[in-house]
């Protein structure tokens, strides 16, 4: 482990991690990094971070659900995370009686939490691979490499696998395949709900403030994690008691000011810091402006619905919460990305690179080979994008898409009864579970839309054979948006998706010319496959031989700066991080100032009553121009400290991260990033970029005040 990262080294220029910028391991801090932490404020010992054989702050770090992170906040097992991460399970555990996202749900006692599908994960340890991984793969061209690269992994995480335990192992390339940890960790999954707020309070705001400062979001929910009385993990079950964690974190009220320090401890799910100035080109004017055009158009019939029946309401919020999240960060990367001219920047260090590779056959060629793949590729990019976020948009056409599989099985020779039987099953539990959450208004407007767009932007040459010609002939017009609409209404009342009999008929004798007559089928079968058998392979020869570029260019990159061995760090790949800062106010502007604090003045001054966005809770508004805020008052302001922002460097799946203070004590959770500076995935900016937490005293009156769960406070450490 102490080799991991000898021959790993950053250069100075664009890739220097600048003041606060940097997602760590905490496992291999280095002096330097953790020194600068020290200047920082930060009084925990190296061990005090991170230990494997005593308990440590990793030790409350948790993968809460598929991609979020949470934090053990009681030596009960109870978590902390954003309202957001939870909102699936609170929405499935709701019904339209008992509407808990709409008013908000506490459990007063244990045996009211509430069942969910949740898992979590706790990081057990981390082994070095790297030397397996080479000799598994030793000798292989790039495409043989990438292919037999699973089957490495897969034979190193089968010797650590323990079923009993819930231990698995989980490999991660670091540096585009230049080193690689093995992650085990121990899942958990019998999690339960114990509460969360007001979906006015959690999501307040809405689409209105996401990825903005100021910001007023009490962005929280609260579960917990049980296991067998002997600590193991184990299936949800009555017998099953609360986990006794190794670590939790106390929780402080003392307050925050400018200047504090920050420690953010999470998984954030991806950077590419590393990106060039192709891929940026790429990203700007293609992938990008598709992305947000088709998801705008799907918000937008989505939301049509959504405020005209609170049951429709209920059954599409985390679809909609989750597209229109990175629908709007899209949007503003594109637009930070221009702004700070990162192409330029990229493009200048690209060509100092290659004056310094002249004469140096391993690296000389490397931008020259890059330009040539992304001269191959990009012609397709739109089609690809339009197949993913358009055509795949509808959520008829996304389950239709997924019938291919029984599609191939009624097609294939010598597939066995019992392998049919097995694939009809699966469809038809999908079936059950696609209809519980379709809304037809809603999705015949976006499949008639997706349908146009396609024919109208993508390159005719690209389209589906035989597909617009037909539709043609039998709807008339391709220009007409009425076209589409006749179309979109007849797939909607003929595909046998919806008609039970119908359906019930071919699973019970199943025909592939049944299923490929369906006009759901029909549609999304011609678009994926279309896909599938032309432009796939182009993609995958794409990544492929870019990621052998990137891996090249970092280690020519690491000779051509071999006295620039600095603070360094890989890309985010959704292993546990650490990143350092300091609680602080910015200027996105000119003339413009933004305090590090939000209160609760802030929430009245929004407050719209009935509005979509920004309505409260009656007895919230109540309670806050009392200004009965209790014990969790800011003692400064003498106001209730909503939110605040620090430097710390964070990306998607550090949602629900702990904000710690210098001596790891909770402050807050981390939940958002700042407008002025959503390129962060690929360039971070010192002076910008702004991490959004949601105070932890503004959690605790919520629970306590607005929600009388006195019994939850009481479980927590309070520090004071």
């Amino acid at each position: 482990m102490k080799k991991l990262f000898l021959s790993l080294i950053l250069v100075a220029s664009l890739f220097k991690a600048s003041a606060d910028e940097g997602m760590w391991l905490p496992m291999l801090l280095g002096q330097q990094v953790y020194d600068d932490m020290v200047k920082k404020g930060l009084k925990l010992t190296k061990e005090q971070l991170y230990s494997i054989n005593k308990s440590s702050i990793k030790d409350a770090i948790i993968i809460f659900g598929g991609g979020c992170t949470g934090e053990i906040v009681s030596d009960q097992g109870l978590i902390f995370t954003n309202h957001h991460c939870g909102y699936g399970a609170i929405a499935n555990a709701s019904s339209v009686e008992h509407n808990y996202l709409r008013d908000g749900f506490y459990a007063f006692n244990k045996d009211q939490e509430i069942q969910s599908q949740l898992t979590v994960q706790f990081l057990d340890r981390i082994v070095d691979v790297t030397k397996e991984v080479e000799e598994g793969v030793k000798g292989l061209n790039w495409e043989e490499r990438t292919k037999k690269l699973q089957e490495v992994y897969k034979s190193i995480t089968d010797k650590v696998a323990d079923k009993e335990n819930g231990l698995t192992g989980r490999i991660y390339s670091m540096f585009k395949g230049n080193q690689y940890i093995m992650y085990v960790y121990k899942t958990y999954r019998d999690i339960r709900l114990v509460g969360a707020p007001p979906e006015s309070v959690g999501k307040f705001g809405g689409d209105t403030d996401n990825w903005e400062w100021p910001r007023h979001t009490g962005d929280f929910s609260i579960f917990r994690v049980y296991a067998t009385k002997d600590g193991k993990p184990a299936e949800f079950s009555k017998e099953n008691v609360p986990l006794k964690p190794k670590y939790f974190l106390p929780v402080s009220i003392k307050g925050i000011k400018d200047g504090d320090y920050a420690m953010i401890y999470g998984y954030p799910g991806g950077t590419n810091r590393y990106e060039t100035s192709n891929g940026v080109k790429l990203k700007n004017e293609i992938e990008n402006p598709s992305l947000v055009a088709l998801r705008d158009m799907r918000l937008k019939y989505m939301h049509e619905q959504m405020i005209k029946d609170p049951a429709v309401k209920l059954k599409l919020a985390s679809s909609y919460a989750g597209i229109a999240n990175y629908w709007k960060f899209f949007d503003g990367e594109t637009k930070q990305l221009t702004k700070f001219k990162t192409y330029d920047q990229k493009k200048a260090y690209e060509d100092k690179f290659t004056a310094w590779a002249k004469g140096k056959p391993e690296y000389e060629n490397i931008f020259s080979e890059y330009q040539k793949n992304y001269d191959a590729w990009t012609p397709y990019s739109k089609e690809r994008q339009y197949l993913n976020e358009g055509i795949m948009g509808s959520p008829l056409a996304a389950f239709a898409a997924s019938l291919i599989s029984l599609e191939n099985a009624l097609v294939k020779t010598g597939v066995s009864a019992e392998e049919l039987k097995k694939e009809v099953s699966k469809a038809d539990a999908a079936r059950k579970n696609f209809l519980e959450a379709e809304d037809k208004p809603s999705d015949m407007k976006i499949m008639a839309a997706v349908a146009m767009m396609f024919y109208s932007d993508i390159d005719k040459s690209q389209h589906p054979v035989g597909f617009y010609e037909k539709l043609k002939g039998t709807y008339g017009d391709l220009k007409d948006e009425a076209t589409y609409k006749k179309w979109a209404t007849d797939v909607f009342n003929n595909t046998m998706i919806f008609d039970d009999a119908k359906w019930a008929t071919f699973i019970a004798t199943p025909e592939a010319g049944a299923l490929q007559n369906d006009p759901a089928f029909d549609f999304a079968g011609s678009f994926m496959k279309n896909y599938t058998s032309k432009y796939a392979p182009l993609y995958s020869a794409f990544v492929n031989r870019n990621n052998e570029l990137g891996r090249s260019y970092l280690k020519g990159v690491m000779e051509m700066n071999p006295a620039a061995v600095k603070k360094m760090y890989p890309d985010a790949n959704f292993s546990m991080r650490v990143s350092y800062g300091n609680v602080k106010s910015y200027n996105p502007r000119d003339a413009v100032h933004y305090d590090y604090i939000t209160t609760s003045k802030g929430i009245l001054e929004k407050y719209v009553a009935g509005d979509y966005e920004f309505d409260l809770p009656a007895n919230q508004v109540e309670l806050l121009k009392k200004k009965d805020f209790g014990q969790y008052m800011d003692k400064t302001r003498k106001d209730l400290v909503v939110g605040f922002i620090t430097t710390n460097d964070i990306t998607g799946g550090n949602s629900g991260s702990p904000v710690m203070d210098g001596n790891g004590n909770l402050i807050g959770l981390a939940f958002d990033g700042n407008y002025e500076a959503l390129s962060h995935k690929i360039a971070f900016d010192k002076d910008l970029n702004r991490t959004i937490c949601v105070d932890v005293r503004y959690v605790l009156w919520c629970i306590d005040k607005l929600g009388g769960a006195k019994n939850i406070i009481n479980e927590l450490k309070l520090v004071r």
